[in-house]
């Protein structure tokens, strides 16, 4: 969340930001509750102020013998009012706390306003798209022809958007996740996770998800369990309410799986995987110092390509403007994998920079170089989603004889193979 403060001092800079991110907050309710719980907390300060001084002044009468009837009379009803202001401030910062909750991020100077995906800016385009002398087929015709899913089954078990993978495909998945991790672990001074799949409202509410997204999230109310919807959220949470006592930069890598209710637009893209309720993904996050949080962002965007490189994909890496930025970002970069079956450009990372959004809303601080306990900065981003990135891998590497030809760095951990063929 952002600091309330920033808001009473810089009132004009935070309306032109929530202007800049196109969102409908009523600042001015935000700011009267804000004015109301100060002006109730002054005077039920005064009011204690003054019950602690009569009450001192009555055991003195007391000792002279003097009658303290009345006094003791007017501090019992003094009480009585405190009580009930205390209840109206409890009840003030409870309703401002959740207004104050749904206020998102406010975009970094440097993001450039616009007011959805259609405004947002190339920066950069990473190899070219593989010419064919045949028709590309879309990777679920691939994946039927070379018995890698089984999506009418996993319908049947669970409902659409569940897939199923099988043989080759299970294992191309397995071989990806290892992979990535291995990447960022030995190369990228990544320390590996392994966290829960399931989180309490605490943690979905500190990085964000919470109250926003809700409707997006597989709840449990039962036990008030989330599945997670990615693995930012337990691996962030790792900190919470904690000062941190080791030197930052920290970074994790973590593979989960990823569960989420929405489904997408209708039409080719609900066919196969490229929109699915669960999918697999392995994050990174990073805990930094703000004087270097940028730094920090571009780093971890080179992260995130390092993958796509190192198998010989065709990319493009996006500035999202200030209108298309996720609620708890403050600028984030999209990498889009060329799929030529599917004719189209796949988001497989977002990283962002959250500043200290998140670090508020969870209570993650570290001492300064004064010592004095501050919020850190909070960065993440894919590296790299599936199942988006087997599509790619499967697009790309078709051939005409039917065969999909691997990239070389996974080979090793699919057995040595060099291509999937069709199952007989």
């Amino acid at each position: 969340m952002l600091d309330i403060k920033r808001l009473r001092d810089n009132e004009a800079e935070v309306r032109e930001g929530l202007r800049r991110k196109h969102s409908n907050i009523d600042v001015d309710a935000i700011l009267a509750l804000d004015r109301e719980r100060r002006h109730l907390l002054t005077e039920v300060e005064t009011m204690k102020s003054r019950r602690n001084t009569v009450s001192k002044e009555i055991g003195i009468r007391k000792k002279k013998g003097e009658d303290v009837a009345a006094v003791m009379a007017e501090m019992r009803e003094l009480g009585d009012t405190v009580a009930a202001l205390d209840q109206q401030v409890r009840e003030a910062e409870t309703e401002l706390n959740e207004l104050w909750l749904t206020v998102p991020n406010l975009p970094h100077a440097s993001v450039h306003e616009g007011r959805d995906s259609a405004d947002n800016k190339v920066v950069r385009v990473v190899g070219e798209p593989r010419k064919f002398d045949f028709q590309p087929r879309p990777h679920h015709e691939l994946g039927d022809m070379l018995g890698l899913f089984d999506f009418e089954r996993a319908t049947r078990m669970t409902g659409a958007g569940f897939p199923l993978y099988l043989g080759l495909g299970a294992k191309l998945e397995r071989a990806l996740i290892q992979f990535m991790l291995d990447l960022h672990t030995s190369e990228h001074g990544y320390t590996e996770m392994s966290p829960p799949f399931v989180v309490n409202s605490a943690s979905m509410t500190g990085t964000g998800q919470l109250p926003k997204m809700k409707e997006d999230m597989y709840h449990m109310p039962v036990d008030d369990l989330w599945l997670i919807p990615t693995a930012e959220v337990p691996v962030t949470n790792y900190f919470r309410d904690e000062i941190v006592d080791r030197p930052l930069p920290i970074a994790f890598t973590a593979y989960t799986p990823c569960f989420r209710r929405e489904a997408g637009a209708a039409g080719r893209e609900t066919r196969g995987l490229i929109r699915v309720h669960q999918f697999d993904k392995v994050e990174m996050v990073r805990f930094v110092d703000p004087a270097t949080s940028y730094d920090e962002l571009e780093k971890l965007v080179g992260h995130a390509e390092a993958v796509l490189n190192a198998l010989g994909l065709h990319y493009r890496v996006l500035q999202l403007c200030s209108g298309d930025l996720s609620f708890a970002a403050a600028k984030c970069y999209d990498i889009e994998l060329w799929a030529p079956g599917h004719n189209g450009w796949l988001e497989v990372s977002s990283c962002s920079n959250f500043e200290d959004f998140q670090a508020r809303r969870a209570g993650i601080r570290y001492r300064n170089a004064d010592g004095k306990p501050t919020y850190v900065h909070t960065l993440n981003g894919s590296g790299v989603a599936l199942a988006r990135l087997v599509v790619a891998i499967l697009e790309n590497g078709q051939q005409p004889d039917g065969t999909v030809l691997l990239p070389e760095p996974i080979r090793p951990y699919m057995g040595g193979i060099d291509r999937i063929k069709p199952k007989d």
